[in-house]
């Protein structure tokens, strides 16, 4: 579960990692929180593979065994969107954010990815503004805004 745990954090996600962490599940005899962990981590592994069906199920154990881990609901936001299921994903992705997940930031632009895909453009703007604030180094947010064009409105008649 530690190596699991390590490749997670590292970003990690060969086949020897998510082997790591099956094994872990399997193998030792994990319980409560460092099980729940240790289903999002190998989630995570599989969510930066596409693989989006087992991280799906990977989350839905975690969830099952600790309800109330934000980071368990935020990724299956993440796999709800791979498997292009966004009104689902931004429901997942607020109970996450209810939950105080360790990196809201992350949250904020998988939540800014549903919106977006939704066509809710002002409100994918503003999350992706969102996480930029909250992690100001963490490039891939300011790329996404990048591609936005704001118009600013005209002030109504008076």
């Amino acid at each position: 579960a530690e190596a699991c745990s390590r490749a997670a954090k590292a970003g990690i996600s060969n086949i020897e990692a998510i082997e790591n962490c099956t094994l872990a599940l399997t193998g030792e005899p994990l319980y409560g929180h460092v099980l729940a962990a240790t289903y999002v981590n190998r989630g995570t592994m599989f969510l930066a593979n596409m693989n989006w069906g087992s991280a799906l199920r990977d989350f839905d154990d975690a969830i099952a065994i600790e309800p109330t881990m934000g980071e368990a609901h935020v990724n299956r936001g993440g796999a709800l969107i791979g498997l292009k299921r966004y009104r689902e994903a931004l429901d997942e992705i607020d109970k996450g954010l209810a939950l105080n997940p360790d990196e809201p930031e992350k949250a904020y632009g998988n939540r800014a990815l549903a919106k977006w895909s939704l066509d809710d453009l002002r409100g994918a703007y503003l999350d992706f503004m969102k996480a930029l604030e909250l992690k100001p180094d963490w490039a891939w947010p300011a790329e996404q805004l990048a591609q936005f064009q704001v118009v600013p409105t005209s002030a109504p008649a008076q």
